[in-house]
């Protein structure tokens, strides 16, 4: 079971990390004079929270290769979860969609704290785990 959380968490991380390396360069080079000050701000905001949490989410999924954890599968979900929800929101919204894309923001943030306090919680739990 933590064999399928593991992958999903080291390929979500991973995809996670090469697109937003993909957005980071083509804000810097093709976005930023097409963007006012505040859509350039909220598009480094995008892609900063997207690159952290996905070194996160490998993280996660680099310790479910060597335990199954309920609580780390439930923390690389959810931060799998808040950073599509947090940073894809604000892409949309910065992409046109319409204001109402904006409730999602708020609630992938939630996602993203929730998933680094079960995190912190599962490992507090598992202070035996073999690193």
């Amino acid at each position: 079971m933590s064999g399928k959380a593991a992958k999903r968490a080291l390929v979500g991380g991973a995809a996670l990390m090469a697109s937003a390396t993909v957005l980071g360069a083509l804000s810097e080079h093709a976005l930023k004079s097409q963007l006012t000050g505040d859509q350039y701000a909220i598009l480094q905001t995008a892609v900063h929270y997207q690159i952290i949490h996905a070194l996160g989410l490998l993280i996660i999924g680099v310790l479910l290769t060597r335990r199954a954890d309920r609580g780390l599968r439930l923390a690389a979900d959810l931060l799998l979860a808040g950073v599509l929800l947090f940073s894809g929101s604000l892409y949309l919204l910065l992409a046109g969609a319409p204001p109402a894309v904006g409730v999602l923001t708020p609630v992938g943030g939630l996602c993203l704290i929730g998933g680094w306090c079960v995190a912190a919680l599962a490992l507090w739990r598992g202070a035996n785990l073999q690193v």
